[in-house]
């Protein structure tokens, strides 16, 4: 493993636990906040074993820590009183908070560069092209269809209590736009970080230049 990306992976899962921490000073509701930031406590430790054995790039490092940062914000106001989503929401005349709808999109997003680095450096398909962007998007949406089962099997047993954590605002539609939000950032990032993403496989020999 090279020395920056070693020292560019220290730094972010520093960055992430320093927002993590401020994210629990004093939160909207504590249940939320622990609902919100699990899977930061939970694949933050996985991440850091993932990368000293196998080594993954510094993209997904980044975007991995972009999106605990996500959730850390959404878990510190709850995902429909985020202010940022607010100050949007008023400059754009919107009828709701859409902060949960960032999160869902970069719940398709970021997984779908994880999603890619597994396969290709498994030699899953013998070339990349349309079959690889399917199949990723696919493991996005099946990603964002188990959480969303996470979500409903919480707000069942919890009752009113994870009201704050489903962030619904009242739409009957929310878990279809949850999900459609996770495939457009699947989308979007297959369309606009693929060549970046090769380049960066390339550059630490995880991956030969394929057609």
């Amino acid at each position: 493993m090279s020395l920056i990306a070693r020292h560019f992976g220290v730094m972010c899962l520093a960055f992430v636990g320093l927002v993590l921490v401020w994210s629990g000073l004093q939160p909207k509701d504590r249940f939320t906040w622990f609902l919100e930031v699990a899977p930061v406590l939970l694949i933050a430790p996985f991440a850091v074993r993932l990368h000293l054995k196998y080594e993954i790039t510094s993209l997904l490092i980044g975007l991995m820590a972009l999106h605990g940062v996500v959730l850390c914000i959404g878990g510190k106001y709850t995902y429909a009183e985020v202010p940022a989503g607010f100050w949007i929401q008023d400059l754009l005349g919107l009828a709701r908070n859409h902060y949960d709808r960032l999160g869902h999109w970069m719940q398709g997003f970021v997984p779908a560069i994880l999603a890619r680095e597994v396969l290709l450096r498994n030699d899953v398909l013998r070339k990349k092209g349309l079959w690889l962007g399917l199949i990723v998007s696919s493991l996005c949406l099946a990603f964002s269809a188990c959480y969303e089962l996470i979500e409903w099997l919480t707000a069942t047993l919890s009752g009113e209590a994870a009201d704050a954590f489903l962030g619904t605002q009242g739409d009957v539609w929310d878990t279809q736009w949850d999900m459609f939000m996770a495939l457009l950032g699947s989308i979007a990032a297959q369309v606009s970080l693929v060549r970046v993403h090769d380049n960066f496989l390339v550059k630490t020999n995880l991956l030969h230049r394929q057609g």
